[in-house]
């Protein structure tokens, strides 16, 4: 059977124990829907709960809960067991839980989400055997700082980690350290022809969109890829790491910390453009009018927090997008330059030549395309 997770969003006089009892409500009857509640996170001080479920469908789920106790989910999606797990740490009650007679589990589902990678300087150095190396190497070493901050690797790909701490505060850390130790070993005569990137931000695995953790990640992505910076921290991650370090403000020379303002920003751009990223007339004023700025205080915008011109970042989103289509294999380079909105075949090889430092087909050769 597929396996659920669902949220319940409490009311402010909710307790651990008033949760633990309301499960224990659902264990009984659970056989009556076929369901088997696996195990349950909760929130004190975010006053959120979220379930997790074996069952047969969404509808089973909710008549169980309704039926036990009343309080039916705010939201239910289904989820990936192992996935759940490389995220929260368990699947099942935690042992320290199960020493109490109601099972009280005050335990959250809060993570921060970090993405943390190197990049080359051009495309046509990421092919080179050289730079393959350094990553391997790199990519070694940020595993053991990222397990020794207790964070848990989720996912790993050639460009980029995704990886999930419990703590702010280690999240932080881990990449503080993480850079400290990229520059210590970039800082020879020889420097290494690739720069780093890390990005955090922090979540909840059930919000209004559907994925797990997907609003989340969603955003870390966007300020890892376009966030002029090292270090790029969301404004809730700075704020929840200060109130837990008095002592250890975040200072702007070592990180990037995002206002509420630039995060609004960030998403609305990132929201518009992938809707018009086909467009070839797209135009600046678009941009401006879509996100309710003027011309010149939109560009003044988009430099001072990505520090790219309107017509570059357009540039490098189409771009990049051409690198996902191309990797696909199923259309050709005529066809990924007009889906991507360039006008034409041959600027686009001239674009992405000049981007990469190769021709969109010898892309397609290097990945056996």
């Amino acid at each position: 059977m597929p396996i659920y997770m669902d949220r319940h969003d409490v009311s402010r006089d909710v307790t651990a124990e008033n949760v633990a009892d309301l499960h224990q409500k659902d264990l009984k009857i659970q056989h009556k829907f076929n369901c088997t509640g696996l195990t349950y996170w909760f929130d004190d001080k975010r006053k959120t709960a979220f379930c997790l479920v074996d069952a047969p469908n969404k509808f089973a789920l909710k008549e169980m809960h309704d039926q036990a106790h009343g309080e039916v989910p705010n939201q239910i999606i289904e989820v990936d067991q192992a996935v759940v797990e490389s995220f929260l740490g368990r699947i099942g009650d935690p042992e320290k839980s199960q020493k109490t007679e109601l099972n009280i589990i005050n335990d959250p589902a809060f993570r921060t989400i970090m993405i943390v990678g190197i990049k080359p300087f051009s495309f046509k150095e990421k092919l080179n055997k050289k730079i393959k190396t350094i990553k391997i190497l790199q990519n070694r070493a940020f595993v053991g700082t990222i397990e020794s901050f207790k964070g848990r690797l989720v996912k790993q790909n050639p460009d980029y980690f995704l990886v999930s701490f419990n703590s702010v505060t280690n999240a932080v850390l881990c990449a503080l350290k993480i850079k400290s130790e990229f520059e210590k070993n970039s800082s020879g005569i020889y420097k290494l022809p690739v720069k780093l990137k890390i990005a955090l931000n922090s979540g909840v695995p059930v919000d209004e969109n559907d994925g797990f953790f997907e609003k989340t990640i969603k955003a870390a992505h966007t300020y890892f890829k376009m966030v002029k910076g090292t270090v790029v921290l969301s404004s809730e991650v700075k704020e929840l790491f200060e109130s837990e370090n008095y002592s250890t403000p975040i200072t702007r020379g070592s990180v990037v910390a995002l206002n509420v303002s630039e995060e609004k920003f960030l998403k609305d751009l990132v929201d518009f453009t992938e809707r018009e990223c086909g467009n070839n007339t797209l135009h600046i004023n678009d941009f401006s009018r879509y996100l309710g700025y003027s011309k010149s205080k939109f560009y003044r915008k988009i430099v001072a927090v990505t520090g790219q011109s309107p017509n570059s970042y357009i540039k490098e989103y189409r771009l990049n997008k051409s690198l996902n289509l191309l990797e696909k294999g199923n259309m050709n380079i005529s066809e990924v330059a007009f889906e991507t909105g360039f006008n034409s075949p041959a600027y686009f090889s001239k674009c992405f030549q000049e981007s990469f430092g190769i021709l969109p087909s010898q892309y397609i050769k290097s990945n056996g395309s």
